[in-house]
């Protein structure tokens, strides 16, 4: 038999006794790697379309630190770092070569994240043994993984922090080309089981669309949440233009073609690009999905995320449930607009 996985809608978190007297009073401070804490669970997507000066201004205000994407010439990275040299993680792919990693932390960046399509391998593990052994005191984040055993892997190889999530990301089809993938929600609960030993945060990247699945990544084991849509739906994300913004996955053919020139050889795209209209501000983005998730703390009977986490009991749901949840004088469309804003 198969066992069972599931995704953000099918579970819900029962409510739990509440001795909270306000909703202002959960402490939503957390671990974004295991050195070090930032005041709000949220971090934006380190996309090409999604992070930029202007949005990292915004995360730091907030509590929050930028991680900047990898796809931009080492000269402009290092301006980034500079200007944001106590906030500031890069990022890096297996091909990015060690000297200009060793250049960027050693102007000031903080950490480095890592980041590949499928981080379970053996050269993963390599590079981030050869990374800890030129820079050992360096926050690293590396992912991403779907597993248990993914994450145990990185975390023994030397990962301080690991992004959980395959396939789940509104501009991925790697799923659909592939076959290869896990509901978010279970993998984030199955990494979870073994953070919870090894005390190394996990990320939730990927198939966030607003405050409830924020709540339910978090319940679920996460440190935080990793949001790309969301935030390149900001006037201050890169993909923005005026009223509307261009985002794309980084497998997406528009990106290759616009990053490499062409399509990588014997690779077909594995995400999509698409227009939509811009939203309003990023703190306007981060108030809504941090009142989201201090309400449900509420609910949930818990002053802080790890309370939230201890305490979080969950159900299994049919598809009647979501549908239960909404109020009748709204379409579902109508609702899930004015509940990601």
């Amino acid at each position: 038999m198969f066992r069972k996985a599931y995704t953000f809608d099918d579970v819900a978190i029962i409510p739990q006794y509440n001795n909270i007297s306000s909703r202002t009073h959960p402490n939503l401070e957390t671990w974004i790697t295991r050195n070090r804490k930032i005041k709000i669970p949220l971090l934006a997507a380190n996309m090409d379309t999604v992070i930029s000066k202007d949005l990292a201004e915004v995360l730091v205000q907030e509590g929050s630190l930028p991680i900047f994407h990898r796809f931009m010439p080492l000269a402009k990275q290092e301006e980034f770092v500079r200007l944001f040299s106590e906030n500031c993680f890069i990022s890096c792919g297996l091909t990015t070569p060690f000297e200009e990693i060793l250049q960027l932390i050693d102007a000031g960046a903080l950490g480095v994240c890592i980041d590949i399509a499928h981080g379970h391998s053996d050269r993963m593990a390599y590079f981030i043994e050869t990374l800890k052994s030129k820079r050992q005191h360096i926050d690293v984040i590396a992912g991403n993984v779907c597993t248990a055993m993914g994450y145990q892997d990185l975390v023994n190889a030397g990962a301080d922090a690991v992004k959980v999530g395959i396939g789940a990301g509104a501009a991925c089809t790697t799923r659909m080309v592939t076959g290869f993938g896990m509901p978010q929600f279970t993998a984030i609960w199955d990494c979870a089981q073994i953070a919870e030993k090894l005390r190394v945060p996990l990320i939730a990247d990927g198939g966030i669309r607003n405050s409830r699945d924020v709540t339910l990544a978090l319940a679920a084991g996460a440190s935080t949440v990793m949001m790309g849509k969301l935030f390149a739906q900001t006037k201050e994300s890169a993909g923005c233009d005026g009223d509307k913004v261009i985002y794309r996955g980084q497998a997406s053919r528009h990106f290759q073609e616009d990053f490499y020139g062409k399509l990588k050889e014997q690779t077909v795209p594995e995400g999509i690009h698409f227009e939509i209209k811009a939203q309003g501000g990023a703190k306007e983005i981060i108030d809504t999905i941090l009142g989201g998730v201090r309400s449900a703390m509420t609910y949930g009977g818990a002053k802080s995320i790890k309370e939230l986490q201890r305490k979080a009991e969950f159900v299994e749901v049919s598809p009647s449930y979501m549908q239960e949840s909404m109020p009748r004088a709204y379409t579902e469309k109508q609702i899930f607009q004015e509940c990601t804003i």
